[in-house]
Parts: structure tokens; C-alpha cells; sequence
């Protein structure tokens, strides 16, 4: 299956699966077949974040791949749920409602959304021994911010959080601390999240960090690598590093797009890479991959013995996503003076989501793949409108407000 001719989409997978487990102890782990998955019991708590969470993570991979049409794009929707779950605990009312609801999660109570999330985080952690994912959450506040106890307690509590106060006055020494805590829990690969904070109206930063380090269940040989020529999504040419191997792997072909999945480790993980069709592109692929379409492919995988060619990549990426989020309908979360966050503060009408960023890396070689990612919600603060100072010549006018009347005018040139 060559990939030599066309742009391609590339997407990380953790399979999980409510058959019970069939592998006795002692017995070596099989790898899954095409269609299978691993062995693992959900709760119906955890089904249900798992089908809600990629509703959601693939309706933000759309709508960010719509405004950046044949350009690079690599996100990570499980950060960015995990951070926005996390700040949900904040929200009240309808900005609760509206959070909840973009997420995926309308209907459902906050403590059954915590726990489901928290179970669904362990699981990941613990699916497959051979691959490293890590997961982390934390919270940095303007240590004069009042800021309530039961907040920080519950996402200690389902999400892990590490809680720390700082003097955001003191911007270098908090900016230190914030990105330095990023780029420990990426292994190094995400140096800085933020470029400055704002002390006179941010008091609040949500971050969630993942880390994922795999090598492929089947290896390539980089003695098979080779230059090869790939089209870009503009319909220009370049030179790759082309990789390659015979193995079996699940495969789908269908009219539209080719899928082929490449696990890592044990089975648990894979990535599943899609081909558009000749003549399609790689923006209208992605435009077509809803949940429905993406269990298609998922379901549709049957294993195949063929040649693989894939490029070998490295990229970097970083957006912010108040606009993406607001379309998707949590635009009052962003809103000062509409926004509710009764249960982060005291003053929790005051604060709102002032920005959702996201950093990101991977890079896919012989061996495997690296990727990490950083989700970071700002939290502002409502400011006072700039300051009016009578200290100039001016005019002045008294008037009846009823009938309008103006009742006397007059100009003030000294005093």
C-alpha cells in the first residue's frame, strides 16, 4: 500500500472493549486480530465518555482543520476534554450546562462525569506495559484570588490535579514554574505553554499534559528507507524519507479513502493512518470524519498481508480555540460578565475562560512514535473599563430625562 502520491491523515487510537477478559493468568497477551480489541470490561460510565469524548474530540479536529485548509494539524482531543472537564467543576449554571453539552456530556451529573473520567484516565495509563502514556493535571492560581477550597479538592480528588499558588506578579518566576512543569511532564518535548501572564486580569491556569511513547509491534528496517516523492495537500511536491515493510495489518479500502492500522506494543494502541481517494482531498476526508464514519473504519479494519510505505515525520503544532469552542457552543464560558463560575470562586462571576491553547509534537520513525501534547485554560478576570478623569476643560450639561429637556449647558475652561 503505497503512500508515495497523496497527503495523509494520521490519527492515534487506544482500544478498549466491554468483552470480558479472555486471557488466563500466565497466558502471553495475543495481538488483537482486525476488528478486535483488546480485552478490558467498561463500565457503562466509561463507554459512554469514551463514545461522548471522541464525538467530541473529532467535531474539534474538524472544525480546526476547516480553518487551517492544507495545512499541518495535530491535536489531541483527550487533553483538551481532561482540561475542560477539569474547569467544568468550576461552572454553574447555564455555563455549566453549555460546557457539559459541547463535551458531550448534557444530561449527565458532574460527579458521574469526574469518576467516568478518572476511571477512564487509569485505564489508559495501565493498557498495554509496553507503551509509556502518562497523563497529568495541574492548577495554577493567583495566590489572592479567592479561589474555594471544594474546587480544588474534587479535581485533586477525580483528576489528579497538583494545586499551587503563586505570586503572578512575580511573572517570570510563575511563568518558569508553569512551562517548566510542561516540559517535565512531556519528557522534554513541549518547552513553553505560556509567553506571559497577564497579573492584572488572569488568575487562573488549567493545564493537563499527555505523553505517549510506543515502538510498533512491527518495526520498520531504516535500512528500507529511502527518498521518495510525496504531494502535499497544496498539490506541490517534495522529497520524503519514505519507510517500509511487509507485515500484515488491518486494512480497509473503500471508495472514498484507504485506512490501515499500525499497532504499538502489545496491541493496546495503534495508529490508524487514511489515504484520501485519488482525486480527493486530505481537508474533505477530515470534513467527512464524524464519529459514524470513524466507527466505520474502525469496524471495517481486516488484516491483510502487504507492503506499508509511510513517511517518516516530525511536527510541532500550537492553536488556540475560543472561536472553535464557541461554535461549538460554550461561547458563554468565554463571555465576562455572563460567564458563571460560582464553584471555582466567591467572585466567580467576575472570572471567565479567557483563552484554550494547545501544544503539541510527534514524531513517527522506524522504531515508533512520540507524541505529547499540553491543553492550557486561562482563567480572567473581569477588569474595570479604563478609569474617566475630569482633569481638562470640559463641558457639562443638565438635563431632564423624561421629557429630555436640556435645562442648562455649560463649558468649564478653568477653575
Amino acid at each position: 500500500m503505497p503512500l508515495r502520491r497523496t497527503s495523509l491523515l494520521v490519527l492515534l487510537a487506544a482500544a478498549c472493549s466491554s468483552a470480558p477478559d479472555a486471557t488466563g493468568p500466565g497466558d502471553a497477551p495475543g495481538l488483537p486480530g482486525a476488528g478486535d480489541t483488546l480485552p478490558a470490561q467498561l463500565s457503562a460510565g466509561e463507554r459512554l465518555t469514551v463514545t461522548e469524548s471522541n464525538a467530541f474530540g473529532l467535531g474539534l479536529f474538524q472544525r480546526v482543520s476547516a480553518r487551517r485548509a492544507r495545512q499541518n494539524v495535530f491535536i489531541s482531543p483527550y487533553s483538551a476534554a481532561v482540561a475542560l472537564g477539569m474547569t467544568l467543576n468550576g461552572a454553574a449554571g447555564t455555563t455549566a450546562d453549555a460546557m457539559a453539552a459541547t463535551l458531550g456530556f448534557a444530561g449527565q451529573s458532574l460527579p458521574q462525569i469526574d469518576a467516568a473520567y478518572r476511571a477512564l484516565n487509569q485505564r489508559l495509563v495501565r493498557a498495554d506495559t509496553a507503551v509509556r502514556f502518562e497523563s497529568a493535571n495541574s492548577i495554577w492560581y493567583e495566590k489572592t484570588f479567592p479561589f474555594t477550597q471544594a474546587f480544588f479538592d474534587t479535581t485533586a480528588r477525580y483528576f489528579g490535579a497538583e494545586v499551587q499558588a503563586l505570586d503572578f506578579r512575580d511573572e517570570q518566576g510563575s511563568l518558569a514554574r508553569i512551562n517548566g512543569w510542561a516540559k517535565d511532564r512531556t519528557n522534554g518535548r513541549i518547552e513553553k505553554v505560556l509567553d506571559q501572564i497577564r497579573a492584572d486580569d488572569q488568575v487562573m491556569f488549567l493545564l493537563n499534559a499527555v505523553y505517549f511513547k510506543g515502538d510498533w509491534t512491527t518495526p520498520f528496517d531504516s535500512r528500507q528507507t529511502a527518498s521518495a516523492e510525496f504531494t502535499r495537500a497544496d498539490g506541490a511536491k517534495q522529497t520524503v524519507d519514505m519507510m517500509t515493510h511487509r507485515s500484515v495489518h488491518p486494512v480497509w479500502r473503500a471508495s472514498d479513502l484507504t485506512a490501515v492500522e499500525l499497532p504499538y506494543g502489545t496491541g493496546a494502541f495503534s495508529m490508524v493512518v487514511l489515504v484520501p481517494a485519488t482525486g480527493r482531498s486530505v481537508d474533505d476526508l477530515v470534513a467527512s470524519l464524524g464519529p459514524a464514519k470513524w466507527q466505520q473504519v474502525v469496524d471495517s479494519l481486516k488484516p491483510q498481508d502487504m507492503q506499508l510505505y509511510l513517511p517518516r515525520f516530525t511536527m510541532r503544532y500550537e492553536d488556540e480555540w475560543k472561536d472553535v469552542l464557541t461554535a461549538m457552543g460554550m461561547g458563554v464560558a468565554f463571555t465576562p460578565g455572563q460567564a458563571d463560575f460560582t464553584r471555582m470562586s466567591t467572585r466567580g462571576r467576575e472570572v471567565y475562560i479567557d483563552f484554550v491553547k494547545q501544544n503539541t509534537f510527534v514524531a513517527v520513525n522506524e522504531k515508533g512514535t512520540e507524541a505529547g501534547a499540553v491543553t492550557t485554560v486561562g482563567i480572567g478576570l473581569v477588569s474595570l473599563p479604563p478609569p474617566v478623569r475630569v482633569d481638562r476643560a470640559f463641558v457639562v450639561v443638565i438635563r431632564e430625562k423624561v421629557t429630555g429637556a436640556v435645562l442648562f449647558a455649560g463649558k468649564v475652561a478653568s477653575i
